[in-house]
């Protein structure tokens, strides 16, 4: 099996997980006349819709991931969780981009963040705790305003608990937390004093090619992305160090596929790595419309060993998120989507999810607009048009 093995369309290509990030690539895989298959727990996940096949099988599953990397030509992912053995299975079988050990890597908080601070890349203060009165020692040694993460698993705002961010935290406080989390290992970090959040999602082919996209500006709200904007209008000189910054890991870390960089920008002027996510990312959704090239267009590339794709953006342009409320909220649990696309610019996309849940990502809006100010703002009304139909 050849390391630099090239996928011409017409292959199979294969994704771990059929979710919204995986109905996309997959839609992407389509336009370019590949084949797809994707293994996922739920035989009617979002990409189930678009896609040739679905092997039914959960995420540590290795007769499933033998499955679905049978026949495939080239296979690559849409969540971080797989189990390593599964992922190995794969790779026995077909190439695997973006590989095993990045993969290992990444899925654990405690590895990822220390592979980050040892390879002299800028974090910022961390302690990890294994035991209840580590988690304790940690928070008093950060100065007592911190942020804890669980090791392994989630997201949006999930296995996640703030110390000392709001009040003094007390011993009570932290032991709640550590109970909160589930008793496990945990990474804890120092909360900053932030100016803005800003993401560089970049891509490196199989033969060594690397190519980044400009940052892009986040705003969270629950700790979920709520809106992303390209271009991020942050100074050029942080825009350069971004840069150097991804490219850089990805190069180091060498996937094969895409890396999304989150990073802090501070108050004074740091720039600091937060989390890594090795595969699309909710913060360049509107790469669709900003950009020559997609995000999920560039995976395909990627996972396939194409040249990879421009990275110019092209206009400016931005999305935001549509999360189960708007169902859960709306007389009849049908939100005024319409209302939305009265707004010049502005596109609808569902991930045809089957059940609303408060925080859940049922879909997002994007607007393109003359300036990254103008297509935000519109992408906010076209969302506000919806929310003013609730009960």
């Amino acid at each position: 099996m050849s390391a630099v093995l090239v996928v011409e369309p017409g292959g199979v290509l294969g994704i771990l997980g059929g979710g919204q990030l995986g109905r996309m690539t997959a839609m992407a895989a389509r336009t370019m006349g590949y084949r797809v298959r994707v293994m996922d727990p739920d035989a009617n996940c979002p990409a189930s819709f678009v896609v040739d096949e679905v092997v039914v099988g959960q995420w540590t599953d290795e007769v499933a991931a033998g499955c679905l990397a049978r026949g495939a030509d080239a296979v690559t992912l849409e969540i971080e969780q797989i189990g390593v053995s599964a992922l190995a299975q794969v790779a026995s079988i077909a190439p695997l981009r973006p590989g095993v050990e990045p993969i290992r890597i990444i899925q654990d908080k405690i590895l990822q963040k220390s592979w980050l601070a040892e390879s002299g890349f800028p974090v910022g203060a961390f302690r990890v705790a294994r035991t209840e009165s580590e988690l304790h020692a940690a928070v008093a040694a950060l100065g007592g305003k911190v942020f804890v993460k669980t090791a392994r698993g989630g997201y949006d705002g999930r296995g996640q608990a703030r110390l000392g961010v709001v009040g003094e935290a007390t011993e009570a406080d932290m032991s709640a937390a550590w109970r909160a989390l589930g008793e496990r290992p945990v990474v804890v970090e120092q909360a900053l004093e932030l100016d803005s959040e800003i993401s560089v999602m970049a891509a490196r082919s199989p033969a060594g090619e690397v190519r980044s996209y400009p940052a892009a500006r986040n705003h969270h709200e629950r700790q979920i992305l709520a809106w992303s904007v390209l271009p991020s209008g942050i100074h050029s000189e942080l825009e350069m160090r971004a840069q150097e910054i991804a490219r850089g890991i990805i190069s180091t870390i060498r996937i094969e596929g895409l890396l999304c960089i989150e990073m802090f920008v501070t108050r004074d002027g740091k720039l600091l790595v937060n989390e890594l996510a090795p595969r699309p990312h909710n913060s360049y959704h509107q790469s669709e419309r900003a950009c020559a090239t997609s995000q999920f267009e560039q995976l395909v590339r990627a996972a396939c060993n194409l040249p990879l794709g421009d990275t110019e953006i092209l206009v400016p342009a931005a999305i935001v998120n549509l999360l189960g409320e708007l169902w859960l909220d709306a007389p009849g649990g049908r939100p005024a989507l319409a209302r939305a696309l009265e707004v010049p610019g502005v596109r609808l996309h569902l991930y045809e999810k089957r059940e609303a849940r408060r925080g859940r990502k049922m879909g997002h809006l994007s607007a393109t607009g003359h300036s990254a100010e103008e297509a935000l703002a519109r992408v906010l009304e076209a969302r506000q048009r919806i929310l003013r139909d609730r009960k």
